[in-house]
């Protein structure tokens, strides 16, 4: 039994030590003069090098790079697919272009933003401004309402103070009406003399 747990303990501690591994994607590829690639080869060719196949012979392919270099490698390593290395990096550096862009737009937008809240921070400004002159407006509305009301009350009648002056006025000449009057008779049994 105890032979048992000492082995348990034994792979629970090989398992604790083991790494994870993965297969490699990178493949390194000899560009020989020799059709058959049996001398040194001149160049190494690395996963996701394009080129143009101009022959196939076998085992081996007559090939042309990029910048007009040819040379023989064996046709067993040779995919018309990119490998997923070349696709991947291929994806992160349109990832990156796209990641640059963004950052590019976003600066460019940001003024346009910026003066956006600007504007709204003034339109909201100026309706409320609006709100508080329409208000006005309907005071002011209401009060000249109630003018035009009373001066149709009162469209026929006069101020007390002008009627006040017109019975002042009345009173006075009256007054002096009566006087002159009076005196006027008074010189006329009289002869023409004042009598005092």
């Amino acid at each position: 039994m105890w032979k048992f747990i000492v082995l348990a303990l034994l792979f629970a501690v090989g398992a604790a030590r083991a790494e994870t591994g993965y297969v490699t994607d990178q493949l390194s590829l000899g560009l020989h003069n020799a059709s058959d690639t049996s001398d040194r080869p001149f160049r190494t060719l690395k996963s996701g090098d394009r080129f143009d196949i101009i022959s196939r012979e076998g085992y081996y392919a007559h090939i042309r790079l990029a910048d007009g270099t040819t040379g023989y490698v064996k046709a067993n390593f040779i995919v018309t697919e990119p490998p997923a290395a070349f696709i991947v990096q291929q994806t992160a550096d349109e990832r990156d272009r796209l990641a640059a862009e963004l950052a590019d737009l976003r600066s460019a937008f940001a003024e346009p933003a910026a003066r956006m809240a600007e504007l709204e921070t003034s339109a909201a400004t100026a309706r409320s401004e609006a709100d508080a002159a329409g208000a006005l407006v309907a005071e002011l509305q209401a009060a000249n309402a109630d003018l035009v009301e009373r001066q149709a009350r009162y469209a026929f009648s006069l101020p007390y103070s002008w009627v006040g002056g017109a019975a002042l006025i009345c009173l006075v000449a009256g007054v002096l009406l009566g006087v002159w009057w009076t005196d006027r008779q008074s010189r006329r049994r009289h002869g023409g003399i004042r009598v005092v």
